[in-house]
């Protein structure tokens, strides 16, 4: 079957000699076209949203690979979760090819090997408790065929990402989800609308897993990292608006309770430190769950 990602733009002929407007005009418009491709794959995001929050639930992992520029999305992903989330940094793995090598200088050999996609996996140690996604613009690169292999050997969910009908990397995958971009404007260069697609994609199934572990409530995410000065104030005003309390009370909340905003809404609302423990792990650390648990609050 054709890639669809090394066939060139409709519209690209003649792109080097015409005036900047309408050069950017079209690379606009085809990073739009790109981002409606995710409109497509609705359902399998949200199969695979499913799949990766029951690996967490689970005590697995939630693993990231790719090459090239897709690597590169689904890294940027994956250490986005632990500050946003809360995850243990340990419930996260990405596997790029090349590793810390691929940082600072993107070589193209490493995709190529589809053994090192293997022993990538294989050191990683995943599971049968483990998801894995899988990233590939072309749905053929080797190491992420690699990749997808030995995880599903080893027991591992399976979750592939590529932007070409029929990809081969579906060939190994629970859940194939196909973002059916355009061609580039600039032939081959995935980076521009597969890349786009892409990060929409992982974005939206990474937010479904944090809805999912009951980290997110009224679209407030209440399981962040504050580690910092702003997000120590985001926290301080979630724990404000979903406790309904000013400012500094929910600072003293959320000082007493080391900085969880879930625990610092249940303290707010007149529940003891250990019984608002409790009731986070009864609901499966849902907020929602815990609040709704017992009527009357239980001060002391």
């Amino acid at each position: 079957m054709a890639d669809r990602t090394e066939e060139r733009h409709a519209q690209a002929r003649d792109l080097d000699v015409r005036d900047p407007a309408s050069v950017l005009k079209l690379l606009a418009e085809s990073q739009q076209a790109a981002a409606r491709a995710v409109d497509g794959a609705l359902g399998p995001l949200a199969a695979a949203a499913g799949r990766a929050t029951q690996a967490l639930r689970g005590g697995g992992r939630l693993v990231y690979a790719g090459a090239g520029s897709s690597g590169l999305m689904a890294m940027v992903d994956a250490l986005e979760l632990p500050g946003t989330y809360g995850l243990a940094p340990h419930a996260v793995v990405v596997l790029l090819a090349g590793g810390a090598a691929s940082l600072s200088d993107l070589a193209g050999g490493y995709e190529d090997d589809r053994d090192l996609g293997i022993r990538d996996v294989e050191q990683a140690g995943l599971g049968s408790r483990d998801c894995i996604v899988v990233v590939s613009a072309s749905g053929s690169t080797p190491y992420a065929l690699g990749c997808a292999a030995a995880a599903r050997a080893a027991g591992a969910g399976v979750v592939a990402i590529a932007n070409n009908p029929g990809a081969r990397l579906f060939d190994t995958a629970d859940v194939a989800i196909l973002l059916e971009t355009p061609p580039e404007v600039i032939s081959g260069s995935t980076r521009m609308g597969a890349g786009t697609a892409q990060k929409i994609a992982l974005n939206m199934l990474s937010t479904m897993v944090g809805i999912g572990l009951g980290h997110v409530h009224d679209g407030h995410m209440v399981n962040l990292r504050p580690d910092n000065i702003k997000l120590r104030q985001r926290a301080a005003g979630m724990v404000a608006d979903i406790a309904g309390i000013d400012h500094a009370a929910a600072e003293r909340y959320l000082e007493a309770a080391d900085g969880s905003v879930k625990l610092a809404v249940l303290l707010a609302s007149g529940v003891r430190r250990d019984v608002a423990q409790q009731r986070l792990d009864a609901a499966g650390q849902s907020l929602r769950r815990a609040l709704a648990l017992g009527d009357a609050p239980e001060k002391g």
